[in-house]
C-alpha cells in the first residue's frame, strides 16, 4: 500500500508500522464522526470552497484517516477538510485508511500532528494544541516540538500568545492581526489600555509588524515621560522626627508607641498590658483629658 502523503516529517505517525493493522475502502460520509479532539475551530472559507472544487472535478486523491468506533461507525484522525468539502459536493463515499491501534490519546496528538504539518491552523488554535500536548500528555516544550518538527524557541513563543487578551486572540483567529503584531502586542501585558489603543492603529492604518513595533516603543517611552513628570508624593516622615512624636505619645499614654509609615500613611501601634490598661488607654483617648499616674480607673 502506498504510503506517500506530502505530509512531510512525522508522517509515520498517522499510519501503522504494521500492515495488518491497516486497510483501505470506500466509506459512507454517514458513517464517519469528527475527531473530538480536533484542535482547528476556524475554517477558511475561501480555502474550503476551492478544495470542494478540486475535489468536484478531481474526486478525492488522498484517503481520509479514521479508527473505527464499533457498530460500522468511524472516527475521524485526519483529513477534517476533506470530509466537509466532500460533504458540500454531496459525495455518498469517500477513501478511508482505517488504524485499529489508536487509543483515544492518541487522537488529539495525531489531529494535532496532521494539522500543523498542513499549516491548517491558525497560531491561537496551535498554541492551544500545544498547550494540550503538553498538559495531556506530560510533554515538555521540547518533546511537543519534536512531535511536530518544530524548534523548542517556536513552540514557547506560540504558547506565550495565550497570555494575549481575547479581543487580540480572535483578531489573530480572524486574520485581522498577524502573528508577528500579536508577538509585538506582548510587550503591553502590563498596560491593557495602551495595548488595546495600539491594536486599534494597528488595523486602521494598516501598519506592519514593523511599523508596529516602532508604534510600541513610542508609545512606551511616551508612559515613561509621563511617569517622571508626574508630581512626586512628599517622602515619609523623617526618622528622628517620628521618633520624637512616638516618646511623646509614650509618656503621654504612659504606653509603648510606635508609628508605621507606608509611604505618606501609617498607622499607630499602641501596645497594652491587660484589660484594665486598655480601658485606661481607651478613657484618655475618648476623653482628651491628661492623664495622671495617680489616677484610679
Amino acid at each position: 500500500m502506498a504510503k506517500k502523503t506530502g505530509l512531510g516529517q512525522g508522517v509515520g505517525l498517522l499510519f501503522s508500522q504494521d500492515e495488518d493493522q491497516e486497510m483501505y475502502f470506500e466509506c459512507p460520509v454517514e458513517q464517519i464522526a469528527p475527531n473530538k479532539h480536533q484542535p482547528r475551530t476556524v475554517f477558511d472559507e475561501e480555502g474550503l470552497e476551492e478544495l470542494t472544487s478540486s475535489i468536484r472535478e478531481s474526486g478525492i486523491i488522498q484517503p481520509l484517516i479514521v479508527t473505527p468506533m464499533g457498530d460500522d461507525q468511524y472516527e475521524l484522525i485526519a483529513g477534517e477538510r476533506r470530509l466537509r468539502a466532500a460533504k458540500r459536493v454531496g459525495l455518498e463515499q469517500v477513501p478511508v485508511v482505517v488504524r485499529i491501534d489508536v487509543n483515544d490519546d492518541d487522537l488529539l496528538e495525531l489531529a494535532v500532528i496532521e494539522n500543523v504539518q498542513r499549516r491548517d491552523l491558525n497560531a491561537v488554535e496551535e498554541a492551544e494544541a500545544y498547550e494540550k500536548l503538553i498538559e495531556k500528555f506530560g510533554y515538555t516544550q521540547e518533546q511537543a516540538a519534536k512531535k511536530v518538527g518544530k524548534s523548542r524557541s517556536a513552540v514557547a513563543n506560540l504558547l506565550r500568545l495565550l497570555q494575549l487578551p481575547g479581543f487580540v486572540k480572535g483578531d489573530l483567529q480572524s486574520g485581522i492581526l498577524s502573528e508577528g503584531h500579536a508577538r509585538s502586542l506582548l510587550r503591553l501585558m502590563d498596560d491593557p489600555v495602551l495595548m488595546k489603543e495600539v491594536r486599534d492603529q494597528i488595523v486602521d492604518r494598516k501598519l506592519s509588524v514593523r511599523q508596529t513595533e516602532k508604534l510600541i516603543r513610542k508609545s512606551l517611552n511616551a508612559n515613561r515621560q509621563v511617569r517622571k513628570k508626574a508630581p512626586v508624593e512628599s517622602e515619609t516622615i523623617p526618622a528622628s522626627y517620628s521618633q520624637a512624636l512616638s516618646n511623646q505619645l509614650t509618656n503621654h499614654l504612659n504606653s509603648k508607641v510606635a508609628i508605621v509609615q507606608n509611604g505618606t500613611r501609617g498607622k499607630l501601634e499602641i501596645e497594652y498590658y491587660s484589660l484594665d490598661d486598655l480601658e485606661r488607654l481607651i478613657e484618655i483617648i475618648e476623653g482628651g483629658r491628661p492623664f495622671s499616674s495617680g489616677e484610679k480607673n
